[in-house]
């Protein structure tokens, strides 16, 4: 049986040299959405803890978005535009958009999978011309008379640490595989994303932090510093 080719890969750090999330909410701080120095210093907590592999992800993404569920759609979605134009397309570097069309072009399933939201990373996606996004999803307030808008808490299984198994399992599920009908190579930075690694049939230590570069020298996988 031929197995379907499948390249997995995290977007923060790994395809590009910054956390698109952190960098956003720079981005609507610098817009006055929130208070600079309160945003900043709560900001880079979750961030350390992120790094420590020690966040909450459902406490992180009520911070996170709170000031888009304030602001709401119209000025949101606009703000994403100009914070695509300002910030993202230049940390699109060729040589990672090269390893996602490489990929693409050998005829294999691109996806990337996030622990940030779905708003901030979806227009990263398809910068990168990937179609098919594993991310955090938010709930929307949909109820009659709702807002319509996001209330900032999570929808479904975070794709966080494990939660990023659980979903690339939904993912094949929902189109009739499973991880043995598939060969998935998994590239990440990130020591979060050690449970990914492991069940992915090649695992690609990317750019990596101290402690993945570490492990992936102790386990021999591949260590791909994509960036200078």
């Amino acid at each position: 049986m031929t197995l379907k080719n499948i390249a997995l890969f995290d977007l923060d750090h790994t395809l590009i040299p910054l956390d698109s999330d952190f960098a956003w909410g720079e981005f609507t701080t610098a817009l006055g959405w929130t208070d600079a120095a309160s945003f900043q210093q709560q900001n880079h907590a979750f961030y350390e803890h992120y790094k420590a592999g020690t966040l909450d992800i459902h406490a992180y993404c009520r911070f996170a978005t709170a000031a888009l569920v304030k602001q709401g759609a119209a000025k949101s979605i606009a703000a994403h535009a100009d914070f695509m134009r300002a910030v993202i397309q230049k940390a699109i570097q060729p040589q990672a958009l090269k390893l996602v069309q490489d990929h693409q072009a050998a005829g294999d399933t691109v996806i990337i999978v996030t622990a940030t939201n779905a708003f901030v990373t979806r227009p990263i996606a398809t910068a990168f011309g990937v179609e098919d996004l594993i991310a955090v999803d938010l709930v929307k307030d949909d109820a009659p008379g709702g807002t319509g808008w996001y209330t900032g808490e999570i929808a479904g299984v975070p794709s966080f640490r494990e939660g990023k198994v659980a979903r690339v399992d939904q993912w094949l599920s929902d189109r009739g595989l499973g991880w043995d009908a598939v060969h998935t190579t998994f590239y990440s930075d990130s020591i979060n994303d050690v449970p990914l690694m492991d069940k992915a049939n090649v695992a690609v230590a990317t750019n990596p932090d101290a402690r993945l570069r570490a492990l992936a020298q102790e386990r021999g996988w591949r260590i791909l510093d994509l960036f200078p």
